[in-house]
């Protein structure tokens, strides 16, 4: 497997770069958005496709990466369902699968930092994001956090975890890299709280002022949707209700996930075709090509929120597919217009 753990100096945060082999999908997470060509960079160097950004939460020490790489790469954006960003490709909850090729993340909502934070674990490490750092803990005092959900979020699932897992977080200041789920357990002043009475009192008391960037950072990580209203400005979007209106007329493209898909149900009558295939069914022989040329019936793309399927339809534009479009919003909007979902 290919991992590196690359830092910035400047908001001393860790971001994760995971990839099955040489060649193949990769995913980062908590990319820095001053980071961003060094990681496009590494990816050309290990010839590596970026296929997910993942943010373990809202953060407010630096802006992030994931608008600058999904623009650059068309890569899906991933945050937990519970985030206010206001469109992130794919939304994930507790117990859900992150994946690419090759590589599985068992995805953990660990809520105390923030009400938005999750953790994602593999066979050997977690990535802990805020909830669960080197010799300490993200604090609780701002955007939501509550001591007592961090409290559970460590002591319940984080330290459930085997002890020779390692402890990947998002930042560190003191210079460590990495530590594993028993030495946090011995050595964390933080931990070592005899009740939740406890935990709650010292993080109460931490005394500490706001980070520095976090008046610019959270406003600007809220905001990381893609524009969907200038791809409705060109003419490739329809509304739900459109869609709804034109029924057999058209033929809908499902780009979700088969995770997403069993957790939130299916359009009946959908065809699958997740986004990450996208380059290689759009091509030549690729099953919506071949679609596309054989049905006088328009391709029409959906995702969850319709950040995928506006990107989609610009590159099925790109490729000579000029009556295809998506649905604005997703099956976010299609679920509120009244549109039929059915259980996988």
């Amino acid at each position: 497997m290919i991992f590196r753990q690359l830092f910035d100096q400047v908001s001393g945060t860790y971001s994760y770069v995971l990839a099955s082999r040489r060649g193949g999908e990769a995913l980062i997470i908590d990319p820095v958005l001053e980071k961003v060509d060094r990681y496009l960079q590494l990816m050309r160097e290990l010839d590596l496709k970026l296929v997910k950004a993942v943010d373990t939460h809202l953060h407010a020490d630096h802006i992030t990466g994931l608008g600058a790489l999904r623009d650059r790469t068309q890569c899906i954006t991933v945050m937990g369902e519970q985030s206010q960003v206001d469109v992130v490709s794919m939304r994930v909850g507790d117990g859900d699968k992150l994946t690419i090729e090759g590589v599985a993340l068992e995805v953990i909502y660990t809520p105390g930092h923030t009400d938005d934070s999750y953790s994602f674990a593999m066979a050997d490490r977690v990535f802990t994001g805020d909830t669960l750092l080197i010799r300490g803990t993200g604090r609780t005092d701002f955007q939501n956090g509550d001591p007592k959900a961090q409290y559970e979020s460590i002591f319940n699932r984080l330290l459930k975890l085997p002890d020779e897992t390692l402890v990947y977080p998002a930042h560190d200041y003191k210079g460590d890299t990495v530590s594993t789920i028993a030495e946090e357990r011995a050595f964390n002043p933080r931990l070592q709280v005899k009740s939740v009475d406890d935990y709650i009192h010292l993080m109460n008391n931490l005394g500490l002022s706001n980070p520095k960037m976090m008046d610019v950072a959270v406003p600007a990580n809220m905001r990381q949707g893609l524009a969907q209203d200038a791809v409705a400005a060109r003419g490739w979007a329809l509304s739900a209700a459109e869609a709804l209106r034109l029924g057999r007329g058209i033929a809908l493209v499902d780009m979700r996930e088969r995770s997403e898909r069993e957790r939130h149900g299916v359009i009946p009558g959908a065809l699958h075709a997740p986004y990450p295939a996208l380059r290689e069914n759009l091509s030549s022989g690729g099953l919506l090509s071949e679609l596309s040329a054989a049905s006088e019936r328009p391709l029409v793309f959906f995702c969850a929120f319709g950040e995928r399927s506006a990107m989609a339809v610009q590159a099925a534009q790109e490729a000579g597919m000029l009556t295809a479009r998506h649905v604005q919003g997703g099956m976010a909007a299609w679920r509120e217009a009244g549109g039929a979902v059915a259980a996988v």
